[in-house]
């Protein structure tokens, strides 16, 4: 052909995500419902682990925070996640953390979707820990203290009541506006929330534990004398080298479980331990091939630094969920020449 269409073909468009049709699908759905249907999503995937290409994910490192990427791939659909931490952001007006990811298809390489996932790596993150809750956490569990009371906390209250009926939260963090940020959204939702005043006073009665604060740093948020017996630990905050929030005593008391041990051991709580130190891998407990809760007494600690197939579920979840819908739209991404051997002429033929 010796000229171009007027208008690209569908093959130039990919299908995107807004924040806006972000927020417009999870708010018609429900985010509770959201909430279990991204866990389905995620448990399927992990009990398919060995089917997936993985890797840790490629970290740039500075004084001022982090940027990510999170690849992984089956034998149909690549996903990846760029993802940024800076923690310090808050003061100039930025987000501490930012998201954005792209599913494609592996027989053409042309991506899917294109998605903003800032909204949805909170809704995945929780997700994830209350699907790990569903096996971990003592049965029964009532109550749940959230150590952290920033941009994650409302979502782990929701993730917990959906997927494991917690109601109760007893909230502490060091920025009282934060808590009482978390106060107004939690009790708005249904909760029985009570502030307190330290990480001791909320920990007390408390069969769940959540850490997830954004200081990038070693730091002691849970001392080994607040963690009794039976408690499961859903440690959210320590996610890259020098950044954890235990005390060492108490990862040697309870039963780890993780994600990735390539990556855990270099950015969550274990980072800590020796490398050798045992641990479970999560999709294994899934699949009914390792033990998860044994008893009442045993201390539980999902040690959560977030993997890439938690992102390519949560992709996955909303590539479907679009379909034949109106919360995406479709952007011309793709250069789409009549002859696919010229690009160049695609290019002057414009001017």
């Amino acid at each position: 052909m010796t000229s171009q269409s007027p208008t690209p073909s569908a093959l130039a468009f990919v299908p995107f995500v807004s924040v806006a049709n972000m927020m417009r699908l999870v708010n018609a759905n429900g985010v509770e419902t959201v909430m279990r249907d991204l866990a389905a999503y995620i448990e399927q995937d992990f009990r398919r682990w060995p089917e997936f290409d993985k890797t840790p994910r490629v970290a740039s490192h500075s004084q001022e925070g982090v940027i990510e990427l999170m690849p992984t791939a089956d034998a149909e659909n690549y996903g990846f996640k760029y993802v940024n931490g800076h923690p310090k952001n808050g003061r100039t007006g930025h987000q501490t953390v930012t998201a954005f990811g792209v599913l494609s298809s592996v027989a053409t390489g042309y991506p899917l979707l294109l998605s903003e996932m800032t909204v949805l790596t909170a809704l995945r993150t929780a997700a994830t820990s209350a699907l790990v809750g569903k096996y971990l956490a003592p049965k029964g569990a009532q109550v749940m203290a959230m150590i952290g009371n920033g941009a994650q906390c409302e979502f782990q209250a929701l993730a917990f009541r959906a997927i494991c009926g917690i109601n109760r939260l007893r909230l502490y963090d060091i920025d009282p506006a934060a808590t009482a940020k978390a106060m107004r959204n939690l009790s708005a939702q249904g909760f029985d929330v009570t502030p307190c005043t330290s990480g001791a006073q909320a920990v007390e009665g408390a069969q769940v534990i959540t850490t997830c604060t954004a200081d990038k740093q070693c730091a002691t948020i849970l001392s080994d004398n607040m963690v009794g017996s039976g408690v499961h630990i859903n440690a959210i905050g320590g996610d890259c080298p020098g950044k954890t929030e235990l005390h060492r005593d108490i990862l040697t008391r309870a039963d780890i479980f993780v994600e990735y041990p390539e990556q855990t051991r270099i950015e969550g709580e274990i980072q800590q331990l020796d490398a050798d130190h045992p641990v479970t891998e999560l999709w294994q407990v899934m699949r009914g091939e390792a033990e998860g809760r044994r008893d009442a007494k045993q201390i539980t600690l999902f040690d959560s630094v977030g993997f890439a197939i938690e992102d390519f579920s949560a992709l996955r979840y909303i590539h479907d969920q679009i379909a034949g819908s109106n919360f995406y739209q479709p952007l011309d991404l793709l250069a789409d020449p009549d002859d696919t051997r010229d690009l160049f002429g695609m290019l002057t033929r414009a001017a």
